[in-house]
């Protein structure tokens, strides 16, 4: 039974989100930022630096190609989820809200804001953010796909984690972040539906894998 990861994942979401939209709707979204980014220590520069990368479209996409090994249900879980909210994120970030800038146009509003050294500074397409996007939608399909209550728990962790790192990192706003895990998370979950609890999911070829299928 894959729903009891399914849903320990989705109340982590919740757990994260609730307060951040509560923040959002109470907070002048300067202020959140800048509360937020101050908490800098070099260690945390160090983890988030190289750490946001794991968001970044080539890991999910390597991912979904090694998963094509296992079956196609695997690989359309991740493959689909990740690239189907990556559109949707993409619509909005460049056709629906594309004068929305990043804090780094907003330095002189936020003084006391730390950037990271290294890090290369994106200034405009602010929301939503597509490494939330593909962070959440990334981890709830893996989530699916272990099936196991624990890793679950881990992963809505890590995309929490990953979420959070494009506003250490300046990259995004909150509300951003909060965008892009919603768009992730709801993206996945209807991947999920059609995978594993529709119709469609009775379909016989979705647990062959193409390779196996050419070695026998």
């Amino acid at each position: 039974m894959r729903e009891p990861a399914v849903r320990t994942f989705l109340i982590g979401y919740a757990v994260v989100i609730v307060p951040a939209v509560i923040a959002v709707l109470l907070t002048d979204r300067f202020e959140l930022h800048a509360t937020i980014n101050w908490h800098h220590t070099a260690p945390f520069d160090l983890f988030f630096k190289y750490g946001t990368h794991v968001a970044d479209g080539w890991v999910p996409t390597i991912l979904a190609l090694v998963l094509l090994w296992k079956n196609w249900r695997a690989f359309l879980m991740v493959g689909v989820s990740v690239a189907l909210s990556a559109i949707v994120a993409q619509l909005l970030k460049h056709g629906v809200f594309p004068d929305m800038d990043r804090p780094s146009m907003f330095l002189e509003r936020m003084p006391g804001v730390r950037l990271v050294a290294g890090v290369e500074m994106h200034h405009h397409n602010s929301f939503p953010s597509g490494h939330s996007t593909a962070a959440y939608s990334m981890c709830l399909a893996l989530a699916v796909l272990i099936a196991q209550r624990g890793p679950a728990l881990v992963l809505a962790l890590l995309a929490a984690g990953l979420g959070l790192s494009r506003i250490y990192l300046s990259q995004h706003f909150t509300e951003d972040v909060v965008a892009g895990a919603t768009i992730g998370t709801l993206t996945a979950y209807l991947v999920y539906h059609w995978l594993y609890v529709s119709s469609f999911a009775s379909r016989k070829w979705l647990d062959r894998s193409p390779f196996r299928r050419q070695n026998q």
